[in-house]
């Protein structure tokens, strides 16, 4: 039964294009949690649903946000699966798992400890976007949703960690890792899944602390993986991985203690998928090194370049049939022998099984040395007010169609030269604008950042001091 309730307008920064997230006490309250259950919870009732599963990270706002939630999603009729502590992709198993018609996590993901937020899934597709501009809606006029719903715990983690050993399939070498899920929700269930792993793992910062006391739970800024990077050097391990705050991203080093970005990851992992699944395509975001593309090319697959997000990937790989792709960020996603989410512990399962068929002269450091190695600079960001970045995107594309230039525009513009590529996009979840350019020499990249600068200017925006002090990263 629909009726009309308290209506609760929320902040509209929390609304991100792939999820909810704000600062508590600022953007995000306990009685946002509330409306935000009421108003989800009226989508799924209205699109038939019946039941939900809900998870939550080990932020120390998580488990109250967690009881407001499960009480306003109730309040919608709806049978409520509370899952506990655990990875964000460990929700998304247990939607699959009980087929549930929607999950809902409570994760900051890797934001300071003082964020936090909800990432959704509803028939187990993404709900972002417009979803989340309806939901907004929804909670702004009190349309909520009315039923006497049924709360019970349901614990998966056992179900979870048996389905990650479930794909287990290396070879005979035993392997010497070290993990770090920087005391953040994958620690909940990484304890259980090296129980089934064979291999000698050292485990740093296991236990899930909402302070994250050891350092930032964000394996794309090399900081943070320091103390990994020093542990893999003295315990000669083979290679270390690296979790986000709530686990759906990986970061990892080789036993050099050298760090392999999303794409370097991803070009690693296509190699089996493609041999299992010829031709198929492979799908990457448009911040990917083509030396990426080239080597899906070169496996026999067919390279996908496809709007950053998590979100959107996931769309798009239902919708071309992909059984792989991945992000710079470090979110991959396995279709293949999968259910096509990004998760971190699968993906490490994955790559482990992988490394341990290799002949045993060969390692993930050798493999490193064998890779391209384009110059590039890092991931630029600066200031862009959120009234016209989008504008300034489209202004862009004008000049660039003006002079003729070779670009992708699937995402913002990604503009080929002889001398490589650079990049420019407005974020989705910031007010910034985005940038990066790659060359094969260092040249080449002065190039290209010039040309970034000359269209900046061209369009009326000041070159950043990030654009012209960046160096090969």
């Amino acid at each position: 039964m629909s009726v009309a309730g308290a209506r609760h307008a929320l902040h509209p920064s929390i609304l991100r294009e792939y999820d909810i997230r704000g600062i508590l006490g600022e953007t995000l309250s306990v009685a946002d949690a509330g409306a935000v259950g009421r108003a989800f919870g009226s989508i799924v009732t209205k699109d038939g649903g019946t039941s939900v599963c809900v998870g939550r990270d080990g932020r120390l706002s998580s488990p109250e946000l967690e009881q407001a939630l499960v009480e306003g999603l109730a309040s919608t009729g709806l049978e409520v699966h509370r899952i506990g502590l655990g990875p964000t992709p460990m929700l998304y198993f247990a939607v699959h798992h009980l087929q549930a018609s929607a999950g809902i996590m409570v994760t900051g993901s890797h934001n300071p400890p003082d964020h936090n937020g909800f990432k959704m899934v509803l028939n187990k597709r993404p709900f972002f976007g417009r979803d989340i501009a309806l939901l907004g809606r929804v909670a702004a006029a009190g349309a909520f949703s009315s039923g006497r719903g049924r709360v019970e715990d349901t614990f998966v983690t056992i179900d979870y960690v048996d389905r990650l050993l479930e794909d287990w399939d290396g070879g005979d070498r035993e392997l010497t890792v070290v993990w770090d899920p920087g005391n953040g929700a994958a620690g909940a269930a990484l304890g259980a899944l090296l129980h089934g792993l064979p291999g000698h793992h050292i485990v740093l910062n296991g236990a899930v602390d909402g302070t994250f006391p050891a350092h930032h739970p964000d394996p794309t800024d090399p900081a943070t993986l320091t103390q990994l990077r020093e542990a893999v050097l003295e315990e000669q391990a083979d290679l270390g991985i690296a979790f986000d705050g709530d686990g759906d991203r990986i970061g990892v080093v080789d036993g050099k203690g050298r760090i392999l970005w999303g794409d370097e990851i991803l070009a690693l992992l296509a190699e089996p998928v493609l041999k299992a699944n010829p031709g198929a395509p492979i799908i990457a975001d448009v911040k990917a090194s083509q030396s990426l593309f080239d080597r899906i090319a070169e496996l026999g697959g067919r390279p996908l370049m496809y709007r950053t997000g998590h979100s959107l990937i996931k769309a798009h790989m239902a919708k071309v049939g992909a059984p792989l792709a991945g992000e710079m960020t470090g979110h991959i996603f396995f279709a293949d022998r999968y259910f096509g989410f990004d998760d971190a512990l699968y993906t490490a399962v994955r790559l482990l099984g992988m490394i341990a068929r290799w002949p045993k002269p060969l390692t993930l450091a050798l493999r490193y040395d064998h890779m391209p190695k384009p110059v590039n600079t890092p991931e630029l960001r600066f200031p862009c007010p959120d009234s016209v970045k989008f504008e300034i995107m489209d202004y862009v594309k004008t000049v660039l169609t003006e002079r003729q230039a070779a670009f992708s525009d699937v995402d913002g513009v990604r503009v080929n030269r002889e001398e490589g590529w650079w990049l420019l996009r407005a974020s989705n979840t910031q007010a910034e604008l985005v940038a990066r350019c790659e060359s094969m020499t260092q040249d080449g990249l002065e190039v290209l950042k010039t040309d970034l600068s000359d269209v900046l200017g061209t369009v009326g925006m000041p070159v950043p001091p990030a654009l012209l002090n960046a160096r090969e990263s």
